[in-house]
């Protein structure tokens, strides 16, 4: 690890007798190490000199993944508590629907995933959020995929209900569903605009709050507005 840190602290490269004195080590075991992380892929040789390999840039991406991932977290949790109510982050990736993060107390529980979100898109205020922004081709692939189907008695029927609820949305304004997905539950969610990835965040409640759903979608909406360039990093994730 000594010698990997070394060999990043230099943009251009650095010779092995340079990196075995920064790193600590005798000339011969900097060898022995630097052949090795060259054959694993973590380092390359070029023109005498060592510098990182593909190994060890997916490492450093991994990471830099992870730390993306906390940061959401964090600025979910942040909004959880101070609205008081679950909040949620979405993206549509690969012609997925996918729940980046969550953040719910135990006292306001995130709904349970009964059936899967991804497949379930037509019913949930997330995967209606999501669908609303793609183009009229990518929405009709997603539903030849995961044609709308009834899973509650309050669910929308049919492809082509949908479609018409989903022409009809304005383009910021929140999606509202009333146990569409899950009996007992009301959720709101509202389009987040980075680039060209369709994303999303939403918050739920219990169905006897439900006269607290918009207008805490509303305050998370202009809490989200004022930070929107932050969340850039999570449509990477």
């Amino acid at each position: 690890m000594r010698l990997l840190e070394a060999v990043a602290s230099h943009e251009d490269g650095a010779p092995a007798k340079q990196l075995a004195r920064e790193a600590g080590l005798a000339l011969p075991t900097a060898y022995h190490l630097l052949r090795t992380l060259a054959h694993e892929g973590y380092l390359r040789k070029e023109k005498g000199l060592f510098v990182l390999g593909a190994a060890a840039e997916r490492l450093s991406s991994s990471g830099a993944q992870q730390n993306r991932r906390g940061m959401i977290t964090d600025a979910l949790q942040h909004w959880r508590d101070a609205i008081g109510v679950p909040v949620y982050f979405s993206v549509y990736r690969e012609g997925e629907i996918e729940v980046v993060a969550v953040a719910d107390t135990p006292g306001n529980p995130a709904v349970a995933e009964w059936a899967d979100f991804r497949e379930t898109g037509h019913a949930h205020a997330i995967g209606q959020c999501l669908l609303a922004q793609l183009d009229d081709e990518s929405r009709r692939d997603h539903l030849d995929r995961y044609p709308a189907y009834s899973i509650t008695p309050y669910t929308v029927r049919d492809d082509r209900a949908l479609l018409r609820r989903l022409n009809g949305q304005g383009r910021m304004q929140p999606v509202v569903e009333h146990q569409e997905y899950a009996l007992g539950t009301v959720c709101a969610a509202f389009p987040i605009t980075v680039g060209s990835t369709a994303a999303t965040m939403a918050v739920s409640l219990p169905c006897h709050q439900a006269g607290r759903l918009l207008p805490a979608a509303r305050q998370l909406q202009n809490e989200v507005g004022k930070l929107v360039g932050t969340l850039a990093f999570s449509i990477s994730i």
